[in-house]
């Protein structure tokens, strides 16, 4: 059993909801990352899930946008990620992580040599944000043999053949993207992400995780109620993004941030 369902199947038997944080992989600076994963996990964290850099985000809002590029500026590449996950596994070997990103830098080094050196270096899941499920089967069985869970995006547009399409191909969790947008937008309809969720179930018994949107207790709470899984990103990048010239207070502003969230994901349920 991977160890994302394991996470997963433990939080859903204990009647809880888990917590997704996301934050960019070498922002501000490559070297405050594995502090700011640690201080998640200390705040609540469920999962991490760790974006790798590309200098042409399509998916993301203006705020991962700059944190892509501050991280770029610095050099930060896939191979550097994935031993940054090697590095918090010498301390950490029950935080499930997940690298999201884009197909280019996958590519650029061969999906086979990827897929070896993630799971090596202790990675559980990749979301590949430009993979179309249609085009799936030229990576899934790489990232497969080698244990990775392929984690699929679906949005609101996303019609019932889409749906069961990428339920064949998924495992770990669903990410269900809750706004026609980019990462950052606002406008979160609970209902709406609701009836769409019970559509999906239909098609899945895999954990269905939210994002977009959720930016504070409220919304976290909110659509925990409806979801499995609750992300967060652009909230905790922006609090990067303003104190980046004091990354030694990174990891206890993020834990700030994140903390009000797991409490009131616990409350809600």
């Amino acid at each position: 059993m991977s160890r994302i369902k394991e996470t997963l199947e433990r939080i859903r038997s204990q009647g809880r909801k888990a917590l997704i944080p996301y934050i960019t992989a070498g922002d501000p600076q490559p070297d405050a990352t594995l502090g700011l994963m640690h201080a998640l996990v200390k705040a609540g964290a469920d999962v991490i899930e760790l974006g790798v850099p590309f200098s042409d985000p399509m998916a993301d809002g203006p705020v991962i946008q700059l944190a892509c590029e501050r991280a770029l500026k610095h050099g930060t590449g896939l191979w550097d990620i994935i031993d940054m996950v090697a590095e918090f596994r010498k301390t950490d070997s029950a935080t499930p992580v997940v690298l999201m990103g884009y197909l280019n830098p996958i590519e650029m080094r061969g999906v086979a040599a990827f897929a070896e050196r993630a799971a090596r270096a202790g990675v559980d899941g990749v979301l590949i944000v430009d993979l179309a499920v249609e085009e799936a089967d030229g990576y899934v069985p790489a990232l497969r043999s080698q244990g990775l869970d392929c984690i699929f995006l679906l949005a609101p547009t996303s019609p019932a053949e889409r749906i069961q399409a990428v339920a064949r191909q998924a495992s770990g969790y669903l990410y269900y993207v809750s706004l026609k947008g980019v990462t950052g937008a606002a406008s979160l309809d609970v209902a709406s992400v609701a009836e769409k969720l019970q559509e999906i179930r239909r098609f899945t018994k895999l954990p269905l995780a939210v994002g977009f949107g959720i930016r504070d207790a409220a919304s976290a709470r909110a659509v925990g109620a409806v979801a499995d899984a609750v992300v967060v990103g652009s909230a905790l990048v922006a609090e990067i993004e303003k104190h980046q010239n004091e990354p030694s207070t990174l990891p206890g502003r993020l834990a700030d941030k994140l903390a009000p969230l797991r409490e009131a994901l616990d409350k809600g349920n």
